[in-house]
């Protein structure tokens, strides 16, 4: 079973703009990902949800993204080993989400 790790970043930009920041940043973190060794990131949209999957460590996890008119929610399922990394993925994640979703 694996650990579950949620994280909700508030918003001001509505939906539409939220999504498309979204689609256009998530390049971006597979760039860094696959720095640190995280491979075979497959991501779909269905609706305002990113699902996306990737594997590390010989594990593969999953997740998704699901985009609001004034916060996202981050849902990432981390197997085994990678659950012990749960707290410094989070952080990242939360700190990574909140640049991309501040209003400019």
């Amino acid at each position: 079973m694996g650990r579950p790790v949620t994280i909700t970043i508030p918003h001001q930009l509505g939906k539409a703009e939220a999504r498309k920041r979204i689609a256009n940043g998530f390049g971006q973190l597979e760039a860094q990902m696959a720095a640190a060794s995280v491979t075979n990131m497959r991501r779909t949209w269905s609706g305002d949800r990113l699902n996306f999957s990737a594997q590390a460590l010989g594990q593969t996890f999953n997740g998704g993204i699901d985009v609001g008119e004034q916060d996202v929610r981050i849902e990432v399922d981390l197997p085994g080993l990678l659950g012990m990394f749960a707290g410094k993925i989070s952080g990242k994640l939360k700190q990574q989400g909140v640049l991309l979703l501040e209003k400019k």
